[in-house]
């Protein structure tokens, strides 16, 4: 049970506090259905381009502005009932990753605030303790591994236990590689309870591919990451996104779930782009390219090629070999206890 807020009001109420939390991407699950009694255990790669930021300050009342300020604040509200602080908070939301297209919003927007909460009022709040209250990590540790560490990371997926999937593996992922990213901004992946609905939809996944899915990241995708092996790594990647999208196919009514990405997607694999993939449920699709100046030359031919898919965005992303990062700002003596925070452009 969360205790208590026994701070120092008068120590702590001039502080604000920001923390800044990355989009990741999942980049496949290796055993749905939990054969050997563990379900789901997924791999995922933190992202540079696309964060949340979040600006959290002691207030008379709780309010949220910016992007996805409802969500925020249903979080918000958590935390404050949870631990009681004598005073509420005023959060600002200065940028936020998009929702529900596969780049981890709601975990990372959970997390961010989770941190924020602990850090305004002296409380140490693990990042399991947070992800516990705000029901984040139900199926993949992946999100929380991005949080906290950056880069590759791998889950040991979920146990009996009420605790998130464990991070077993956290690797850096090479500077010099990129993703191609391919968003599709009309369409929406599955959550909440159609999330659920899905997964109840779809058949047992075959022990015997879960068992290969696993050798393939032990055995083959970790090791040629190590190694800097960009064609292994890239194979490795690719093998499983085809597994585990065929998979999930009758639920999202393709390998893919947008049909304009898997367009692009095809193309890029047409280009010897072997890493390709969906993240989530998309409709954001990726490819995993060996080098800046390649992902670059094909982002250029991709957005003449795919001019005419008016709604799909294509960006070229670096890996993010840190987790979030928490900066304690002073505000200036005088201010009130709801500061008008300023917004960015």
């Amino acid at each position: 049970m969360p205790t208590p807020f026994s701070g120092d009001d008068t120590k702590l109420g001039r502080l604000t506090v920001q923390v800044e939390a990355p989009a990741r991407l999942h980049l496949g699950f290796i055993d749905v259905s939990g054969s050997l009694g563990r379900h789901f255990g997924s791999i995922g790669l933190t992202l540079e381009e696309f964060s949340t930021v979040i600006v959290l300050a002691r207030s008379a009342r709780l309010e949220a502005q910016g992007p996805s300020a409802a969500r925020a604040a249903a979080y918000l509200r958590r935390f404050v009932d949870a631990y009681g602080p004598a005073t509420s908070c005023t959060l600002e939301l200065r940028r936020a990753i998009p929702e529900h297209v596969g780049l981890g919003s709601g975990t990372q927007l959970a997390l961010a605030i989770g941190k924020a909460f602990g850090a305004l009022f002296d409380i140490p709040l693990s990042v399991a303790e947070i992800s516990a209250l705000a029901h984040r990590g139900a199926r993949s540790g992946v999100g929380i591994g991005a949080f906290e560490h950056g880069g590759f990371v791998v889950d040991g997926g979920r146990g009996a236990g009420d605790g998130p999937p464990p991070v077993v593996a956290n690797m850096p992922f090479p500077p010099a590689w990129r993703v191609l990213l391919a968003l599709d901004r009309s369409g929406r992946g599955f959550s909440g309870e159609a999330e659920r609905a899905a997964f109840r939809s779809l058949r047992p996944f075959p022990q015997e591919r879960a068992a290969h899915l696993a050798h393939l990241v032990l055995l083959r995708v970790m090791p040629a990451l190590a190694e800097r092996d960009y064609a292994r790594f890239a194979d490795g990647v690719g093998e499983i996104q085809r597994a585990v999208g065929d998979y999930f196919a009758p639920a999202q009514g393709g390998r893919f779930a947008s049909p304009a990405v898997a367009e692009v997607l095809a193309w890029l694999e047409a280009n010897g782009v072997a890493g390709v993939g969906q993240s989530s449920w998309g409709p954001t699709g990726f490819g995993i390219v060996d080098s800046a100046v390649r992902a670059h030359a094909l982002l250029v031919e991709a957005r003449a090629r795919f001019a005419r898919l008016r709604d799909v965005e294509l960006v070229v992303a670096r890996a993010r070999n840190h987790g979030h990062e928490l900066k304690r700002l002073a505000r200036k003596p005088g201010l009130s206890e709801a500061p008008k925070l300023s917004r960015a452009s």
